[in-house]
């Protein structure tokens, strides 16, 4: 059974850091895309940023790019979303998610983690 637990959410001031991490447990994750969404309230849920496990290619959204950084630790079936130089519409809920390379949908989610950015 596929698992995804995510940490490290928590409220910072505008301009901070953070950094999400997606624990994966379940099976083995090379042939998987690890994603980051999130969800602010009343609007509908958004991609952040993906990572190939075996290519290590990695994708952003727009309004992320130059602030966030993800990455994976292959060792620990860990990814991260390094988070800097944070704003308010920064806000949200971010979840982690998983998909099989040769897919679109993401299987998998999270749980989910609060992030507040305080202005």
């Amino acid at each position: 059974q596929v698992q995804l637990v995510e940490s490290g959410g928590g409220l910072v001031q505008a301009g901070g850091s953070l950094r999400l991490s997606c624990a994966a447990s379940g099976r083995t994750f090379s042939y998987y895309v690890m994603g980051w969404f999130r969800q602010a309230p009343g609007k509908e849920r958004e991609f952040v940023s993906a990572i190939t496990w075996n290519t290590g290619n990695t994708y952003y959204a727009d309004s992320v790019k130059g602030r966030f950084t993800i990455s994976g630790d292959n060792a620990k079936n860990t990814v991260y979303l390094q988070m800097n130089s944070l704003k308010p519409e920064d806000t949200a809920v971010y979840y982690c998610a998983a998909r099989l390379y040769e897919t679109t949908d993401y299987n998998y989610w999270g749980q989910g983690t609060q992030v507040t950015v305080s202005s």
